[in-house]
């Protein structure tokens, strides 16, 4: 057993970092399919170690306390950087597209509870094949597989869930081009809208900034230390109230965190006292992202979860054919079937199997082609960065309420 501190812990996740960079922008199937580059430095360091603890039974432990403030300060950046004023220009689709993503949040655990049932596997395990990790991404599976590892004693929950995470990453990019065109053929040309003069978001062309300085970033640093005291307060507050009620409904602490910081950044701008700037805020948000999935993935004990590969993979796969067929027959039909809804339908393969950055690229590869759609480039980033994270963590308590599952502490 080899330790490393928590400054060696850090050093060691920063070269992580580089290392999936590097490895990112020189092999063509990371870069085409969007791999962050965490899950690519730290995966291929969890393979090493496996080889390590495989072949010379050496094994390396990391320390994590840095883990946990490092996962609710990214879940911080999301809400500071909700703005509910933007919320009018969605106007219904927004409210539609929130109700499609609903459905197949209940429709993905369903689907691998069930299946986790069938194949004699802990239920959990189909819940981190479900929403957790699908739509909830690595961030979300993390936070969840810790959850289950100190309330539920599943020992291996947070390997699990990256490598759903991962998976459905990969299938994300994979299936959201070849769905939207499938549903363009489908759709009339003259629905096709190529209003070049509307405004673009800024994730169709992004603005230049105003420049971060040493005093953007005390004052961002500053509110997200806020959410992480109120937040975790509030955490604990709300657990005290379940546990006194004797209920199994359990919310996370990066939800609590998250609500925190929706209501400080819009509190503060609807009083006219501070605006908070968008840019900083998602600079850390994304720092502390890195750090913690570089930590999460390098600490990987992938001999752990050797058994589950298969059973693992069977869930996933029909997870994929799943989302595929909901895009076609659920969110295209119900976003009015016609060109933007089908970029809408690519939209949700990428954050339903994966995450946002991965839905924003099925979305670019349709549009660079077929031409714009500036509703999908509104309605999909605000859902994917932010409602869809809110909703998960109200929806996942209710099936940890059902039966077939432990109490929590049990």
């Amino acid at each position: 057993m080899y330790q490393l501190d928590v400054y060696g812990t850090l050093v060691a996740a920063t070269l992580v970092l580089l290392l999936g960079r590097k490895l990112v922008k020189t092999v063509p199937f990371l870069e085409k399919y969007t791999i962050p580059e965490p899950v690519a430095g730290g995966l291929l360091v969890a393979i090493v170690l496996l080889g390590l603890k495989s072949g010379m039974d050496l094994e390396v432990k990391f320390d994590d306390s840095l883990k946990d403030p490092l996962m609710l300060a990214f879940f911080a950046t999301i809400g500071l950087n909700a703005n509910l004023a933007s919320l009018k220009a969605g106007g219904k689709t927004l409210f539609i597209f929130v109700i499609a993503v609903v459905g197949l949040l209940i429709v993905q655990n369903s689907v691998g509870i069930s299946l986790a049932k069938m194949m004699g596997l802990d239920p959990l395990i189909g819940l981190l094949a479900g929403s957790i990790t699908l739509s909830g991404g690595h961030g979300t599976g993390a936070a969840w597989g810790k959850i289950f590892s100190d309330s539920y004693g599943f020992t291996s929950a947070t390997e699990i869930a990256i490598a759903c995470a991962t998976f459905g990453l990969v299938l994300g990019g994979l299936i959201g081009g070849p769905v939207a065109r499938f549903l363009i053929k489908k759709t009339a040309m003259s629905d096709v809208k190529l209003q070049d003069d509307e405004a673009p978001t800024a994730f169709e062309k992004p603005q230049a900034g105003r420049m971060i300085t040493s005093m953007v970033l005390l004052e961002t640093i500053a509110l997200i230390a806020i959410c992480l005291l109120a937040g975790t307060y509030l955490y604990g507050v709300l657990t005290d109230f379940f546990t006194s009620m004797q209920w199994k409904f359990q919310i996370p602490a990066f939800v609590c965190v998250l609500f925190i910081g929706v209501i400080l950044s819009n509190s503060l701008s609807l009083m006219g006292f501070y605006r908070v700037f968008e840019r900083a805020v998602s600079v850390l948000g994304n720092v502390s992202l890195s750090l913690f999935l570089a930590m999460a993935l390098m600490s990987l004990k992938l001999w752990e979860i050797a058994s589950l590969a298969v059973p693992m993979l069977v869930i996933l796969a029909v997870q994929t054919v799943v989302m595929a067929l909901y895009a076609v027959f659920v969110t295209y039909r119900v976003m009015g079937k016609n060109y933007d809804a089908a970029v809408l339908a690519a939209g949700h393969c990428g954050f339903g199997m994966g995450a946002t950055p991965t839905a924003i690229a099925n979305m670019q590869a349709v549009t660079d082609r077929f031409g714009p759609s500036h509703v999908a480039f509104l309605v999909v980033p605000m859902v994917g960065a932010f409602f869809l994270d809110l909703i998960n963590a109200l929806v996942i308590p209710f099936f940890l309420a059902l039966p077939i599952f432990p109490a929590a502490g049990g």
